[in-house]
């Protein structure tokens, strides 16, 4: 099927980011973003806050507060959500590294920034700024970031490299630019569209770590929550295959580099530039 395209009409795109986990026993260093025009964000938020309300999810939905009680509630949840990714709405982005390649040759600095690092290369790279289609532009990018673990310098580093995307190549041939202003830390519970995202994300950490075998200590049967948040992933599974046919969540999607603008959704295996390949580390032998 042909992937539904964001109009290139849009004079301000919105873009929220999260992450998940960092260390997982198969994969680690989940990121995930989200990209909305600016025409269309009000309207999408009040569709997801409506489904909210009607499915009587009071609290902030969240993929650790999915239960059995709660399934058919959250899959009313992503079928709107994914209305939205399927109408190209809003595109989706999910970036993560395989524990197997492990990173080479770096700095003290570079490890003790990689969850910087990494969150920086993601929001260069993995929207595909660069491959938007030719517009009048210019286009404003505001970005809304799930609250940070880290505090004062280091996310001050961060935000200053965001800026300086401002002068890269796929800005500059995109017409886009960011201020310091358009840099935000928000609360997820305010913003139905970062809950969905962490929804999504955690789906995707849960299923590539094997979390849906889980057995607790002295069961011999999985929990009623880890069969909920399984089905509630084979749900969004689902939905994503539904645009994209044999969809894989274990390897970068195909499609080329200009798959990672017109794809609505999309997954990046990070590979580090110099790393070593531990076959330990992944699945088949543990």
């Amino acid at each position: 099927m042909l992937s539904p395209e964001m109009p290139v009409s849009e004079k301000e795109l919105v873009l929220f980011c999260d992450e998940s986990v960092s260390d997982g026993a198969y994969s680690s260093n989940f990121y995930g973003g989200l990209l909305v025009g600016g025409s269309q964000i009000h309207a999408v938020t009040q569709r997801l806050a409506s489904v909210k309300a009607a499915q009587n999810i009071l609290a902030e939905a969240k993929w650790q507060r999915v239960t059995d009680n709660y399934l058919g509630k959250y899959i009313s949840l992503m079928d709107a959500f994914f209305d939205e990714v399927s109408a190209g709405r809003v595109k989706v982005r999910i970036m993560f590294r395989q524990n197997a390649r492990k990173p080479t040759g770096l700095t003290q600095m570079q490890v003790e920034q990689s969850f910087f690092i990494l969150y920086y290369q993601f929001i260069k790279h993995a929207f595909g700024f660069a491959f938007m289609p030719a517009h009048s532009g210019p286009v404003r990018l505001r970005a809304y970031f799930d609250q940070f673990p880290d505090t004062g310098e280091q996310v001050a580093r961060f935000k200053g490299y965001i800026l300086g995307l401002n002068a890269s190549t796929a800005f500059q041939k995109a017409r886009l630019s960011i201020a310091p202003e358009d840099l935000t830390e928000v609360r997820s519970h305010e913003h139905p569209l970062l809950q969905c995202l962490d929804i999504v994300l955690g789906s995707m950490a849960f299923r590539l770590n094997d979390l849906h075998n889980a057995i607790p200590a002295g069961q011999r049967k999985r929990g009623k929550r880890t069969i909920a948040k399984d089905k509630l992933y084979k749900h969004i599974l689902g939905r994503v295959r539904a645009l994209h046919p044999n969809f894989n969540i274990g390897i970068t999607t195909g499609g080329g580099l200009e798959g990672t603008w017109s794809k609505p959704y999309r997954h990046w295996a990070f590979v580090p530039s110099d790393h070593d390949y531990d076959k330990s580390l992944t699945k088949g032998q543990k």
